[in-house]
């Protein structure tokens, strides 16, 4: 819970201290700007609070690792859901307002967050799991999605460095084996989710889990 808290507060920091032009840049998602990013950063917050207030009649169908499915393709931007993210973000036209409502919904779905009960079960997407669960499960969304909007942003502040072990970890169970030791724990992600390409000495490093990722989440 924690985790989640601290991911999404650094993640919504970042955010704050964009610059206007930062928008416009590119981000890490294939088809997406930083403004495109951001206003699914918004769709985010708000599925955190339609989810937590959301309760199950039933046991656990999820945990925070198989909520996580992996795809067997990177998306292109091409998606109709993803089209319709880059209409949404372009329509708010002033960054400031776009930054604002981030904030805004954001904020409600922090708090959110730290009122659950850890034990209480949630639906989502025809899953029930633990509030905390469905929480942690978050924290790899969060890290990853921050990576994606520094992606190319220099200046911007990355990850905290909790949250990119904590994802690692998730990403591994996920794999069902461990990345290298000798890659860092951002390495680790950008090149298990497919956000770059291995080097052909970390293919080396990699082994057989080279002919396994990209990891591609849905």
């Amino acid at each position: 819970m924690d985790q989640f808290s601290r991911s999404w507060a650094a993640l919504r920091t970042a955010v704050a201290e964009l610059a206007d032009e930062d928008f416009a840049q590119p981000s890490g998602c294939a088809g997406w700007l930083v403004r495109d990013l951001v206003c699914h950063l918004v769709i985010d917050a708000q599925d955190v609070l339609i989810t937590l207030v959301t309760p199950a009649g039933t046991e656990p169908t999820h945990d925070a690792v198989t909520y996580w499915h992996v795809t067997p393709t990177p998306p292109t931007g091409d998606d109709p859901l993803d089209a319709l993210i880059v209409r949404l973000a372009a329509a708010y036209e002033d960054p400031a307002l776009l930054k604002f409502h981030l904030d805004d919904v954001g904020s409600a779905a922090g708090r959110a967050a730290e009122l659950a009960d850890p034990g209480l079960r949630v639906a989502t997407q025809d899953m029930v799991l633990t509030a905390g669960d469905y929480l942690r499960a978050y924290v790899l969304e969060w890290t990853l999605h921050h990576l994606d909007l520094v992606a190319h942003l220099p200046h911007a502040a990355g990850p905290p460095a909790e949250g990119l072990a904590r994802t690692r970890e998730t990403l591994e169970a996920i794999a069902g084996t461990a990345f290298p030791a000798s890659f860092s724990d951002e390495d680790a992600l950008l090149i298990g989710t497919g956000r770059r390409a291995p080097t052909d000495p970390e293919k080396a490093q990699l082994g057989p889990l080279a002919r396994e990722i990209p990891l591609v989440l849905g």
